[in-house]
């Protein structure tokens, strides 16, 4: 059985935070409005309310598919990732990948973990994991390592940046070392 590649949107896919005026090479500009995003402005009406702008890399599909990994989403996209994010970065479209849902949890958790952590534990349920996100720090990896007992990678990613050739590397020699006996 393949270790899970857990996916944040938000950071690794869409690199928000590069400067404004200046989309990251290789990515292309969307306008999205999922209904998750219409209901987050009830009081607006829906076609007042301004889409999201994404940046996306249609590279980035064929080389996750590449990775030795299954891929689940684990991002406040939920749901939506599958419909508006993964064909557009190259991921089948007839293909719904796995979700973790959250819920309206999105807040930093009394412990001082990530509101994401507790979950992506219970989900991965002993399985190794890799979980690609830009909002982790050195408690989710204590909390991690002190209640999922198999290897996991905590990889936290450049929000500015998004994925790069050096953060695919990075997970391709970290499934290297799954089958060659080491852990990380």
């Amino acid at each position: 059985m393949k270790p899970l590649l857990l996916l944040d949107v938000d950071g690794p896919l869409n690199p928000f935070a590069a400067p404004p005026h200046r989309r990251p090479l290789g990515y292309a500009t969307h306008r999205l409005k999922p209904d998750t995003w219409t209901a987050q402005h009830p009081s607006v009406p829906e076609r007042l309310v301004k889409p999201l702008r994404v940046w996306l890399s249609p590279d980035h599909g064929p080389r996750l598919l590449a990775l030795p990994f299954d891929i689940v989403w684990a991002t406040t996209w939920e749901h939506d990732a599958n419909g508006w994010i993964g064909w557009r970065i190259g991921l089948p479209r007839e293909h719904d990948y796995p979700v973790i849902e959250f819920g309206d949890q999105h807040v930093i958790r009394p412990d001082g973990t990530y509101f994401k952590t507790h979950t992506i534990v219970e989900y991965a349920a002993g399985r190794p994991f890799a979980w690609v996100d830009d909002q982790l720090t050195d408690v989710d990896r204590a909390y991690v390592a002190e209640h999922h007992r198999v290897p996991a990678l905590l990889h936290w990613v450049d929000p500015a940046k998004g994925l790069t050739d050096t953060d695919f590397t990075t997970l391709t020699d970290w499934a290297a070392s799954l089958t060659n006996g080491a852990t990380t």
